[in-house]
């Protein structure tokens, strides 16, 4: 286990430490001039659609997708979970509030990256065996990389996302919500994890309209009780927002120019861990997401393409956002707690005892939507790697992992996930550069 912990702490450091630093940013850079800041052009168009479409009960998933707005919460609920807690109250505690200032470029340009994305996975969607629409990473790759060497990036995506997010991924989930369940209100982790994974089966057995039925109710649900919540703390601390903000911009350039900083931040630290951690959460370039955009009914891929942009824009700007402004305004972001013992600070210091409950039943909507997001990204590869036939042992192993994960320590599973997210990332974006130009044409035929 020593052989296999520091094996996966080494690829982990060379992969978020640097390569994919630069490689999703890099990327995002390229796509931002190529598709002449298509974030900015098209971000209205991206609102209008969104809220044109927005439906808690909209129409029923078939064979032929999901609407627009389906498979943008089916996304969202990928993209928005534990981290939007844990992440941002991570990337504070070791790179200062300017680490939130670098969580936003990153996410500016990840908004063109999603774009390119959603329109190549609508571009190479296709219908499988049983008359389903189905698409992803796979079929892009694919057809950007003929042969043999295509086909090995393309298992070895699937391989990649199905341990990373199907398999392990889901097991931190459900452990984040048993852990804030004992906290909250002393329940056995267990017990949660089994009510957990019992709710799962029935979701994962009514296939792909019971989880687009289940998202597009979900995520607009947790997304404006966490909002609601968070607001509430800011307005009790409004004092505090501009000298919250003046630290952001302050510490994203001088970190130790600010008195009371934390020892050691340094530039290096603030822009890595801010990266990184936006980039971990918002989901741009890691390839996970395209498999929901690739089957939602539109027009024209560049339709969906800015509806996706308007993911990664909630995600990051609006929760994430409102995570950092409750931790530095409340005055607890240099307090040496990390991860979501610092955001349960945070609230507990405005809400009480009910910091914690409150955080406990974020943590459930976020951790849940998250593996029912998660579980259909995987799905899709299992069907594409395998074939339809081995999609019930699939569910199978997952509702399993969810349950004993809610109990288990889960360091080494942590960084594997983190691991397989990074490789997972490699063949994505090699696909996506070797498309650019039809990305571009694409996205000119709707200019």
């Amino acid at each position: 286990m020593q052989i296999i912990e520091t094996i996966v702490n080494t690829v982990n450091t060379v992969l978020w430490d640097y390569a994919l630093l630069f490689l999703l940013c890099g990327t995002g850079i390229f796509f931002t001039f190529r598709l002449k800041f298509v974030q900015i052009r098209k971000f209205g168009e991206g609102i209008k659609r969104v809220f044109s479409c927005f439906s808690l009960s909209g129409e029923k998933a078939d064979k032929g997708g999901m609407s627009s707005f389906q498979a943008l919460t089916t996304a969202i609920a990928a993209q928005v979970g534990t981290g939007n807690i844990a992440g941002a109250a991570t990337a504070i505690a070791s790179g200062g509030p300017g680490a939130i200032f670098w969580m936003w470029m990153s996410a500016f340009f990840g908004m063109a990256t999603i774009y390119a994305e959603a329109i190549l996975a609508q571009k190479y969607k296709q219908v499988d065996e049983n008359g389903n629409v189905t698409g992803g990473p796979v079929f892009y790759i694919k057809a950007a990389f003929k042969g043999g060497f295509g086909k090995f990036l393309a298992v070895f995506f699937s391989v990649a996302i199905i341990l990373a997010l199907g398999f392990m991924g889901n097991m931190v989930q459900s452990n984040s919500i048993g852990a804030s369940f004992k906290t909250a209100f002393g329940i056995n982790p267990l017990i949660v994890g089994i009510a957990c994974a019992v709710f799962s089966t029935f979701i994962f057995m009514g296939g792909r309209a019971r989880i687009a039925a289940m998202t597009e109710k979900i995520v607009p649900v947790m997304a404006l009780l966490y909002i609601v919540g968070c607001s509430v703390v800011v307005i009790c601390c409004h004092d505090a927002i501009i000298e919250s903000f003046r630290l952001i911009f302050t510490m994203a350039f001088a970190p130790q120019s600010v008195a009371g900083g934390i020892a050691g931040v340094t530039v290096k630290s603030a822009i890595r861990f801010g990266v990184a951690r936006g980039l971990f959460s918002n989901e741009a370039g890691m390839g996970s997401t395209p498999h929901a955009h690739a089957i939602a009914k539109v027009d024209h891929p560049a339709d969906q393409g800015v509806v996706a942009m308007i993911g990664v824009f909630i995600d990051t700007f609006i929760i994430l956002t409102l995570t950092a402004l409750v931790i530095i305004s409340t005055g607890v972001w240099n307090s040496g707690l990390t991860g979501a013992e610092l955001a349960q600070s945070a609230f507990c210091s405005v809400f009480g005892s009910f910091g914690n409950i409150f955080i406990a039943i974020c943590m459930l909507f976020f951790a849940f939507s998250t593996i029912i997001g998660w579980y259909f990204f995987g799905e899709t590869n299992v069907k594409s790697l395998l074939g339809e036939k081995w999609v019930k042992l699939y569910s199978v192993i997952v509702c399993v992992l969810i349950a004993v994960g809610s109990c288990l320590k889960v360091d080494l599973v942590w960084n594997m996930t983190d691991m397989f997210n990074g490789l997972m990332v490699l063949p994505n974006l090699l696909a996506l550069l070797a498309l650019s130009k039809v990305v571009a044409t694409i996205s000119k035929e709707k200019d």
